[in-house]
């Protein structure tokens, strides 16, 4: 049986804010979470970004549909507490092979009227690690590669400071190794309107004209512990 390892997606900024809209229009982050193909943690942790956590509470409690009375399925044989167990959140690889098994109890029973079966049906446990390493490298892009636009858009406090985040603060690249998330990063916008949704009150926008200075300053970054630039699709390795 083949079974397909599913990586975190990464949103694009148009699909974040399309999440956000939707998602302020009353739809739930379960529909959200099927309709762009993503996890819910992902869609909670963009939301949370976006609108802050009062915010965030005060929207969910809102679009939380009218709760009524539960009506209780009966199980009348082994084979519906079967189902029960596969209508919880399991592992879909576990479901497979707990449903296979339940038939093969089925066929038995019906061909040798509960006589005992002469081979057993073994489930693997599901003992193995997603390595992230090679994607690691195909997400990371070195800055003499990149091709900067003429101007571009950064996010300062009023003292005119950078807003220096970890990787980590970004939903979108949580599938990487724990060490590269703990990589100090500052995040620059290609587009002028992004960088304003993405700006606080007690913050501005500054523009930069010329982004070579991003490859001449690389080198002092690098002493203050900034390795990687965050824009758009693209990670930069400094």
């Amino acid at each position: 049986m083949k079974y397909d390892l599913v990586l975190a997606k990464r949103l694009t900024e148009k699909e974040k804010y399309e999440i956000l809209e939707n998602f302020q229009s009353g739809k739930s982050i379960d529909l959200l979470s099927e309709d762009y193909s993503c996890n819910k943690l992902t869609i909670i942790r963009n939301l949370k970004k976006s609108l802050g956590e009062l915010k965030f509470k005060e929207l969910i409690n809102k679009n939380k549909p009218l709760k009524g009375k539960p009506k209780k399925e009966k199980s009348t044989n082994g084979k519906n507490k079967v189902n029960d167990l596969l209508n919880k959140n399991l592992n879909h690889e576990v479901v497979d092979k707990v449903s296979e098994a339940s038939q093969i109890l089925e066929d038995n029973k019906n061909d040798s009227d509960f006589t005992p079966l002469e081979s057993f049906f073994e489930i693997a446990p599901l003992d193995y690690e997603i390595e992230n390493s090679s994607r690691k490298e195909l997400s990371s892009v070195p800055i003499s590669e990149v091709d900067f636009p003429e101007v571009v858009y950064m996010i300062v406090d009023k003292k005119i400071e950078l807003e220096i985040k970890l990787l980590k603060d970004f939903p979108e690249w949580d599938f990487l190794p724990f060490d590269d998330l703990n990589r100090k990063t500052i995040e620059i916008f290609f587009d002028l309107n992004l960088a304003k949704k993405s700006c606080k009150k007690e913050q501005k926008v500054l523009k930069v004209p010329n982004t070579d200075v991003f490859r001449i300053a690389a080198p002092v970054l690098i002493e203050k512990g900034i390795t990687r630039i965050v824009c758009a699709e693209n990670l930069i390795a400094l």
